[in-house]
């Protein structure tokens, strides 16, 4: 496999498993919020969100200092668990996953918002419990907002920097994913190689996108129809 196939394949490995953990997460985190009526909402909305505002270096720096082996959480792992999180592959997850949080988030939560309360209150009448009523009422009325949180996080992933750099590193293989390559080929002065890795990425990221935006738009016209 060349260099070029490896690190788009790493790239895409962990924003697939970013996007697919961060389903799950965002899912739960999202209906829990929307449905959250405690005033320390705000201050849960605030965390979800730092990743928005919040230089990527400094999650980056943070996660290096509380995995590191010297430090009490990365050598409690070290020790007890015999796992390392430092230039790996998990760390690499960890930190995505983290970093990318309210991608995922905020337009499933969005979604749980635009439900209207008569589908609680029919499911609620008809005796159907929590559980059921959000994979079997709620989730299926949704489709457009989880699509959304996903193709997003999956996007967003894939051009991460400045947090798989600090966490990560770049070993070959293990961490060294496309946004890393790009910056290293025009350190070298290598724009042929960065262009292509850059014009890869662009290519794909815009798909992606333009792939939500036709399904949500014959979504929304076929519901208008309807």
């Amino acid at each position: 496999m060349s260099a070029f196939a490896e690190t788009m394949f790493l790239t895409f490995k962990v924003a697939f498993v970013t996007t697919i953990i961060l389903l799950f997460i965002g899912i739960a985190l999202a209906y829990f919020v929307a449905n959250m009526k405690s005033r320390f909402r705000a201050v849960l909305e605030a965390v979800i969100s730092m990743p928005l505002v919040l230089p990527p270096s400094v999650l980056g720096f943070y996660l290096l200092v509380a995995f590191s082996p010297r430090n009490f959480f990365g050598a409690f792992l070290d020790e007890v668990f015999d796992v390392r999180l430092v230039f790996t592959f998990e760390g690499l997850i960890i930190g995505s996953v983290l970093f990318s949080l309210p991608f995922m988030v905020h337009p499933i939560q969005s979604g749980f918002a635009s439900l209207s309360g008569s589908l609680r209150e029919a499911a609620a009448t008809l005796g159907v419990g929590k559980m059921r009523t959000l994979f079997c009422v709620l989730l299926p009325n949704m489709k457009s907002s989880i699509l959304t949180g996903t193709v997003l996080t999956f996007a967003h992933t894939v051009g991460e920097f400045g947090v798989v750099l600090m966490i990560g590193g770049s070993i070959p293989g293990q961490t060294k994913v496309a946004s890393i390559s790009i910056y290293q080929e025009v350190e070298s002065l290598n724009y042929a190689a960065a262009h292509e890795y850059a014009f890869t990425l662009f290519i794909i990221t815009f798909a992606l996108l333009l792939a939500v935006y036709i399904i949500n738009h014959k979504f929304f016209s076929t519901s208008s129809v309807i």
